[in-house]
């Protein structure tokens, strides 16, 4: 299997770049309120996607203008995603938009079809999009692991 489809399929359906989106909100304007939602919600991503570091092209975080504490492309980095370019901004405002939100949009090197990715929103981030499904959540201690093993990668 590569990037989810078989090898058949693989060879036959050539490599895209797609985006992936995802939301989550966070509790309050705190560095661990902010690396916590953002680990959790790229995670989520890359575990429902079968997303693998060197298939990624980039990513770009945004957070709505009531979250500075810290930048949210750490939260890759504490995952692992060393290589991976990053780039976070602030989304426009608009008037009655959700408040702490940070958005994902990641640009992935795969042979999935749009209809195959899925999109995560989590937590309040849900309103904006009703017409997802909603995803199992992943048990933070798999998100913990996940974060000490890239480390340990390191060493």
């Amino acid at each position: 299997m590569e990037n989810g489809r078989n090898e058949a399929t693989s060879r036959t359906t050539p490599l895209m770049c797609r985006g992936v989106r995802g939301a989550t909100t966070v509790t309050d304007n705190s560095e661990e309120a902010i690396l916590s939602a953002t680990r959790e919600l790229l995670y989520t991503i890359i575990r429902h996607n079968d997303i693998e570091p060197n298939d990624v092209a980039s990513v770009y975080f945004t957070t709505t203008i009531d979250i500075n504490a810290t930048y949210p492309a750490i939260a890759a980095r504490q995952l692992g995603w060393y290589d991976v370019p990053l780039l976070c901004g602030h989304e426009m405002q608009v008037p009655e938009s959700l408040d702490k939100c940070v958005r994902i949009l990641l640009h992935w090197n795969t042979r999935k079809q749009p209809k195959e990715i899925v999109h995560v929103y989590l937590r309040d981030s849900t309103s904006l999009r009703p017409d997802k499904e909603s995803v199992p959540p992943i048990p933070p201690e798999e998100i913990e692991l996940a974060m000490k093993l890239s480390q340990k990668n390191l060493e």
